[in-house]
C-alpha cells in the first residue's frame, strides 16, 4: 500500500462482527460516518454528522475485519454500511482493495445520494466498482416529491445510479423500506416495481417493514421524530407491497 493510501482515513461509527441481514452469508460490516440525507424513518441520526466515530486507516479496518474470516464461509465477506458510505470514497477504495487482495467478498450499502456523473466523483466511483462484487440499493421513494418530502432530497441522480449500474451490470439487491403514509401506496408501489423490472442487475428485491426501534436515539440527540404516531404495516400491506414489486420473482441472489 502506498504512502497516499496510508494516510487516507476513516470514520466509522461502529462495527458489527456477525452480520447476518447485509448481504450474503456471515459478514463483518462497518458502519460509516455521515450521511446528507434526512430520512424521516432513519434510525442511525448518530450517524448523520462526517464528525465523530472512530478512525480507521484502511488496514486497520482490514486488520479487524480479517479475525472473522474463519465465520464468513463461502458466501460471507464484509459490507460497508452508514451513514452513507459513498461519502467516504477514498477510504472504501483502499478498505476493498486490501479485501479483493485478499479472495474477500465486499459489498457496499448504500442509499446512492452522493452519486454524480461529475469528477472527481465518478472515476473514483468507476474504480471502486472495480472492487465491489454486490450493492444494496435503497430506493427511499419513486416519486420526486415524495421522496423529498421523505428524506429532504430529491432522487434523480439516485435514479441515475441505479440505472448506471444496470448498465455496467453491477450486481445489486434492490430494497425498499414500507412506511404508512409516505410509501405504502399502491400508485407508487406499482411505478417502483415497473422502474425496477426495467433494470437489468437486480438479483433480490426486498420489502424492509418501517419500524420505530431507533426512536429513542432522536430524544437522545435532542431531533424531532417527524413520523411520531406513524405505526409499522401490517402484515397485509406488507404482503400487499411483495405482491406489486414481484419480489419473488427476483431469484438471481440464489444462483450466485
Amino acid at each position: 500500500m502506498s504512502e497516499v493510501a496510508q494516510e487516507i482515513k476513516g470514520y466509522v461509527h461502529s462495527t458489527e462482527s456477525f452480520g447476518s441481514v447485509d448481504g450474503p452469508g456471515i459478514r463483518f460490516i462497518s458502519f460509516m460516518q455521515g450521511c446528507r440525507m434526512r430520512c424521516e424513518f432513519c434510525h442511525n441520526p448518530d450517524t448523520w454528522k462526517m464528525t465523530g466515530g472512530k478512525e480507521y486507516s484502511p488496514q486497520e479496518l482490514f486488520n479487524e475485519a480479517i479475525q472473522y474470516r474463519a465465520f464468513w464461509g463461502k458466501e460471507g465477506g464484509v459490507t460497508v454500511s452508514g451513514g452513507e458510505p459513498l461519502l467516504q470514497m477514498d477510504f472504501l477504495i483502499e478498505y476493498f482493495k486490501l479485501c479483493k487482495a485478499n479472495g474477500v467478498h465486499t459489498t457496499i450499502d448504500t442509499c446512492g445520494q452522493p452519486f454524480t456523473y461529475e469528477e472527481p466523483f465518478f472515476s473514483k466511483f468507476q474504480e471502486l466498482m472495480k472492487y465491489t462484487d454486490l450493492l444494496l440499493f435503497d430506493i427511499k421513494h419513486i416519486d420526486r416529491k415524495g421522496h423529498i418530502k421523505l428524506t429532504g432530497h430529491p432522487n434523480d441522480n439516485i435514479l441515475e445510479m441505479s440505472r448506471y449500474l444496470s448498465d455496467i451490470n453491477q450486481p445489486v439487491w434492490i430494497r425498499h423500506v414500507l412506511v404508512p403514509t409516505r410509501t405504502d401506496f399502491d400508485e407508487y408501489l406499482y411505478r417502483l416495481s415497473d422502474y425496477v423490472a426495467s433494470l437489468d442487475n437486480v438479483l433480490k428485491f426486498e420489502v424492509l417493514p418501517y419500524h420505530m426501534m431507533g426512536v429513542y436515539k432522536y430524544t437522545a440527540l435532542g431531533y424531532k421524530y417527524k413520523l411520531e404516531g406513524v405505526e409499522p404495516p401490517t402484515k397485509e400491506r406488507v404482503d400487499n407491497a411483495n405482491r406489486i414489486l414481484r419480489c419473488s420473482e427476483y431469484t438471481g441472489y440464489l444462483e450466485v
